[in-house]
């Protein structure tokens, strides 16, 4: 059994305020989304996180976002599918750029947050997202969310030869079309480590998950986001390690 990659939001603290646990999560994962300062992180703080994956022999992604610090990169922008293109360019630049002087390079492409989601939704701001790979690297793979239906995300990827990496989410809930639930809602993130590591293995297996109607969902899993910003979540990180190994063993 070939199970998800494990890849882990990093890099989003920002000068004095510290956030995440990068260091103790680092470890138990196979990619790090890098973020490039535009929803969080900072040239210092990018740096660094690029040393600590390379260190550990992490695949590291750029993980740009909408320019709101402020918000942390979870608020929608009214932004054109060009502005879409350019702030993606920049921000992976950007990261490139530290990956070149620790002697490692950026190996993905993940948009972070709003974006992330705006772009399942929208399959004009998707293509936006894909062009923006496709003129930098088209070697490099997107992230996008897996969803029920994947088909005009796959024909929007298939025009420009960029290929897709389907992502889901172990500490998510889902609604019938395989989006991810707003985090306002309750039941949007689940907290419990155990009812974590469960669905990141239904995942890993190829089984369905209940969505919020409770109908059933079946996800492709070719990579899984795990959180690393709290002691609960690094165990639940670590655990989810150890039952891919055993799935793999099996």
């Amino acid at each position: 059994m070939r199970v998800p990659l494990l890849n882990c939001d990093m890099g989003e603290s920002f000068g004095n305020w510290p956030l995440g646990l990068d260091e103790t999560v680092m470890p138990f994962v196979d990619c790090a989304n890098i973020a490039c300062g535009f929803h969080a992180s900072d040239p210092d703080v990018m740096r660094r996180t690029v040393a600590l994956a390379a260190s550990h022999e992490v695949r590291i992604g750029a993980h740009p976002g909408y320019p709101d610090l402020a918000g942390f990169g979870r608020r929608s922008m009214a932004c054109s599918p060009a502005e879409i293109e350019n702030l993606m360019l920049y921000q992976i630049g950007a990261l490139e750029a530290f990956c070149r002087v620790a002697g490692t390079r950026v190996s993905y492409i993940k948009p972070h947050g709003a974006l992330y989601n705006d772009m399942a939704r929208d399959p004009a701001l998707l293509r936006a997202a894909v062009t923006a790979v496709a003129r930098y690297d088209a070697d490099l793979p997107l992230v996008t969310l897996a969803t029920a239906d994947t088909r005009v995300a796959r024909e929007i990827a298939d025009e420009q030869g960029v290929a897709l990496l389907f992502e889901t989410f172990a500490d998510r809930a889902y609604d019938p079309e395989g989006h991810l639930m707003s985090r306002r809602l309750a039941g949007a993130v689940h907290h419990d480590a155990e009812a974590i590591v469960a669905q990141a293995v239904k995942l890993a297996r190829g089984e369905a998950l209940v969505a919020s109607d409770g109908s059933a969902l079946e996800l492709t899993a070719d990579t899984l986001c795990v959180h690393g910003d709290n002691a609960e979540s690094i165990a639940a990180v670590k655990a989810i390690r150890e039952a891919f190994a055993a799935l793999e063993s099996a």
